[in-house]
């Protein structure tokens, strides 16, 4: 029924078109020859009249089939453009040269120049026929509330420019918006125009100009720019008020996506002020298609975006290892639905069983190892020691035993940066994991390694969703310590350089991602506050509370001993081994896992032992 009201509808257009280009091509025809004896009638020469009055219904049949053939009555005239306005000129060329053909082929005398004039006239009437929808709809916009306009700023004089303005005046949607300026940093473009939309200035204009214009919204139109001008743009916005969106990326220019709906607020990835990582897919397909490969901890933020981007990928079985149901059923179901091809086994177990551990590798024997499961909250593993000991030490050996023992080729361990010189138990307990895996690696044939990064953005635990849940409540929002440094990536950065890594591993390596400048958490919650509409410490108050037990100020990403290796990818670089004596490790680590089981008051003394560099804070 929806399909024939459409069909319906689209007929009822054409007939109207053909109706009103057939008055066209008479009022063509009758102003042509007028035109020649300068809109005298009198002059006319009543031979040629009638010359036209007879071949009139050949010229409207023969210049119908022209639009047609050109597509004029295909086209949705409230989007034409270049395209449009080329078929109507050729339609129009055509016409007359027939036209002139037919006359002369017929014998019907007619002035030398009226085929000209005919043609020009047909040109302007048949275009005023197909914009004078999009005229009539400008000056019903333009004579609408002026109160209850939305004017826009465009950052960006390019072609993503072009496109937003030209989607803004057309769609039917957004009929209360106006740009009003646009703002662009290159000389040679400021005073020109875009689509009648001026050039006003650069980005130091930017203020005076919102000002000027009364602007409410700034749209950012430069999707092939680098993240630091962006970052360096956006922070000049937040001083206006205005509310901002931003065009995601510079592909969806290239593909022709570019519309008003790929616009979205701007986040605080945004800031980070440097370009995304990129990552050599070739390589990733090389070593993960048609194998068995198990993520452990795979229902968490890292490891389901391992799984996401695993998956893409054809292994021959994935595998999904988590200790939490829930977290594992969203995943498998998203999975599902977007690879029904995919060979997929979600397991829920614990990393701490030796059985269950050496089962799950005995059954499906996992080629390549992703080993995500761990405690991560730097604070709730300050109150809980021997936890974080358990799962992260005694788990990262027992899935590294089971790896070993069952001939995994390669074995990724996912490390932090807060493993370098620690401050408290999570971290102290990473550092193990690196020494298990390094350890392992000199004697077992799998490949073991392990990738070092930073904070991640939106993962469980971080600060970003707290400082967005507190500023929903209305504050305050609490940072720790004003001048607390962090290194941050996004989840996708982070699983690119899990997924790389694999992919370079020759075993035994730490590989250590180069992360650019790091970003004060204070910085982070003042712009988070902007871009949610508030002023910082006006309408939302920010509050100190204090560096938390097992805080830095900082984090490190590499330890004074490490030296540092390049890789192909200028961003990825690996740490060389440090040093140790394997056999006491492992003694140590005996004697570290039948303490903890015990369930000591402090087993950090310990801890120190294994790992030098651990400072522990009182």
């Amino acid at each position: 029924m929806a399909r024939k009201i459409i069909d319906t509808k689209l007929a009822f257009r054409r007939i109207c078109l053909i109706l009103c280009d057939t008055a066209v091509i008479i009022a063509a025809s009758a102003l042509g020859l007028l035109l020649r004896f300068d809109l005298n009638p009198s002059k006319v020469d009543m031979h040629f009249v009638e010359s036209l009055w007879r071949y009139l219904p050949i010229n409207i049949i023969c210049t119908l089939i022209i639009f047609y053939i050109l597509k004029l009555y295909h086209s949705m005239w409230r989007f034409a453009g270049i395209v449009e306005m080329q078929n109507v000129t050729a339609a129009c060329i055509m016409s007359s040269i027939i036209h002139f053909a037919g006359l002369r082929i017929l014998d019907y005398p007619i002035p030398r120049s009226y085929p000209f004039l005919y043609g020009g006239m047909l040109f302007f009437l048949t275009l005023g026929n197909r914009f004078a929808y999009r005229f009539v709809r400008y000056i019903k916009r333009i004579g609408s509330n002026n109160s209850e306009i939305k004017k826009i700023m465009i950052i960006g004089g390019g072609d993503a420019a072009n496109v937003i303005i030209k989607e803004i005046r057309t769609s039917e949607h957004i009929s209360n918006t106006r740009v009003k300026c646009i703002i662009d940093d290159d000389p040679s473009k400021q005073g020109t125009y875009i689509q009648g939309v001026k050039v006003v200035g650069s980005r130091d204009d930017i203020i005076e100009t919102v000002n000027l214009f009364n602007i409410n919204e700034i749209i950012i139109a430069m999707p092939s720019v680098a993240k630091q001008t962006i970052r360096e743009i956006v922070e000049i916005c937040n001083e206006t008020g205005c509310s901002l969106k931003i065009l995601p990326g510079v592909y969806q220019l290239m593909s022709g996506e570019v519309s008003v709906s790929q616009l979205r607020s701007v986040e605080v990835e945004d800031l980070l002020g440097r370009d995304s990582i990129k990552v050599d897919l070739a390589s990733i397909m090389g070593y993960v298609k048609n194998k068995v490969v198990l993520v452990t901890g795979g229902g968490g933020s890292i490891g389901s975006e391992l799984c996401r981007q695993l998956a893409a990928h054809r292994p021959k079985q994935l595998i999904i290892l988590d200790i939490y149901e829930n977290n594992a059923y969203d995943i498998q179901q998203e999975l599902k639905a977007h690879y029904p091809n995919l060979d997929l086994v979600v397991l829920i177990a614990s990393v701490r069983s030796s059985n269950r551990m050496n089962s799950i590798f005995k059954t499906y024997k996992p080629q390549i190892v992703y080993h995500a499961a761990a405690h991560k909250h730097v604070p709730l593993m300050e109150d809980s020691p021997n936890e974080a000991i358990k799962n992260n030490v005694l788990g990262t050996w027992k899935t590294v035993q089971a790896a070993d023992l069952y001939g995994t080729e390669r074995f990724v361990l996912i490390s932090t940066d807060k493993a370098v010189n620690p401050t408290n138990i999570m971290g102290a307990s990473k550092r193990i994991c690196e020494m298990i895996v390094q350890t392992y690696n000199k004697k077992s044939k799998t490949e073991f390694v392990a990738v070092r990064f930073g904070n991640v953005l939106g993962s469980n635990g971080s600060v970003i969703p707290l400082f967005k849940k507190q500023i929903e409540e209305g504050g305050p929002v609490t940072v720790t310590h004003p001048d607390i440094i962090r290194y941050f990536m996004t989840i996708p950065e982070a699983v690119s350089l899990v997924l790389q890594a694999g992919a370079y591993a020759k075993g035994g390596e730490i590989f250590v991602l180069d992360m650019g400048e790091p970003v004060r958490i204070l910085d982070l919650a003042e712009n988070l506050i902007r871009l949610s509409g508030y002023k910082p410490n006006e309408d939302i108050m920010i509050e100190f509370t204090g560096l938390r037990p097992g805080e830095k100020l900082y984090e490190e990403l590499l330890m004074e001993e490490e030296g540092l290796e390049d890789t192909e990818n200028n961003l990825i670089h690996i740490g060389k081994p440090i040093e140790m004596d394997e056999e006491s490790f492992l003694r140590q680590l005996e004697e570290l896992k039948d303490i903890c089981l015990l369930e000591p008051v402090e087993i950090r003394k310990m801890v120190r032992e294994i790992v030098p560099t651990y400072v522990i804070k009182k």
